[in-house]
């Protein structure tokens, strides 16, 4: 998998990762919606040409990727590993991307807006990944003027982006404080200031895997920098907040966490098919479990690369020949056993 997802963390162990997007369009064009697809191919040449020494610039290797011709497993791939949005997967008019090699940044081109850049990093390393973002800004601005107003910032193709149009996110794993009746309060209070939380992979008791994404509501009125910094705050509080419900139930039941949590590995070393639902479960126990020295590894075993890898189109894309629902259960059941490492 992607050797980003596995650098160390921050130190908060429940903080998977970190992403800052950045919404920008250039003001010798009308909206990507309103572009035809003729218009776009100019655009995205003249953006390509102009942008074709990024990786000098940065001083990392870029591939550049005509989405459009990449195929639709491919792109479910990109969406997978959060390179790409549901509404970039779904859009049909010519796009491309500058993607690094670690895809850990990406400045796609022709989505929602003319341009996107995003960047992702391990841990809660949110300022950082505004601050990597900004450069990238910087150099992408000096080629292009963007559209801007003074009153009302970057102007985007969504109103909810205008201004800023940055959104910073933190992914936490919430495995105990999700389960709790007061959870959905915890949501509504964290809503008080100004963000929103909604689960990685579904919603509610839906959401497998128990990851959470932490994102700001609003791109007017605050700096980016203050931005950074909300959604940091909010996460550290989740962090501390779970942290403390697994603290308490380690004194006082530890032997029925350690009970699921060995219970949860022997299933995923030895099963012979998994669900999707089981085995985010799953791993979801063994992260837990891991963070809390529970349980050990005989070799390093970064568990949120296993939940990348068991997601449906790279399963396929590792298989020779179309799979059906029963065959990718079988195929996810193969891929953990063969990647899971013994215990000490």
């Amino acid at each position: 998998m992607i050797d980003w997802y596995q650098e160390p963390d921050s130190g908060r162990k429940n903080i998977m990762f970190s992403k800052v997007r950045l919404a920008r369009n250039w003001n010798e064009y009308v909206f990507p919606s309103r572009l035809s697809d003729a218009e776009a191919k100019e655009m995205i040449g003249r953006l390509s040409e102009g942008l074709k020494d990024i990786s000098g610039q940065t001083g990392r290797s870029f591939e550049l990727i005509d989405l459009s011709s990449v195929g639709e497993l491919r792109m479910k791939m990109y969406k997978e590993r959060r390179v790409i949005s549901s509404a970039i997967l779904k859009k049909k008019a010519p796009m491309a991307m500058y993607l690094s090699e670690q895809e850990d940044v990406s400045l796609v081109m022709n989505g929602s807006d003319h341009i996107r850049i995003q960047v992702l990093k391990s841990g809660l390393r949110v300022g950082d990944a505004w601050r990597e973002a900004s450069q990238l800004d910087d150099f992408v601005n000096a080629r292009f003027p963007y559209a801007f107003d003074e009153k009302y910032g970057y102007l985007t193709t969504y109103p909810t982006n205008v201004g800023t149009g940055m959104r910073a996110a933190a992914v936490v794993h919430l495995p105990s404080l999700s389960l709790g009746k007061k959870f959905p309060s915890v949501i509504t209070d964290m809503g008080r200031f100004g963000v929103s939380i909604r689960g990685l992979y579904g919603e509610g008791r839906d959401n497998y895997g128990a990851l959470y994404e932490i994102s700001n509501q609003k791109t007017m009125g605050q700096s980016e920098q203050e931005i950074a910094d909300l959604v940091s705050r909010v996460a550290v509080q989740l962090d501390e907040q779970e942290s403390q419900v697994r603290d308490m139930a380690l004194r006082n039941h530890r032997l029925i966490r350690e009970d699921e949590i060995y219970k949860s590995y022997g299933v995923i070393r030895y099963a012979r098919r998994l669900s999707m639902k089981e085995a985010m479960s799953y791993l979801s126990q063994l992260m837990a479990g891991a963070a809390d020295g529970l349980i050990r590894f005989a070799e390093p075993c970064p568990v949120f690369p296993l939940i990348l890898g068991i997601q449906n189109a790279n399963l396929q894309n590792l298989s020779d020949k179309p799979l059906d629902k029963a065959e990718l259960d079988v195929a996810r059941a193969e891929y953990l056993r063969g990647r899971l490492p013994e215990l000490m």
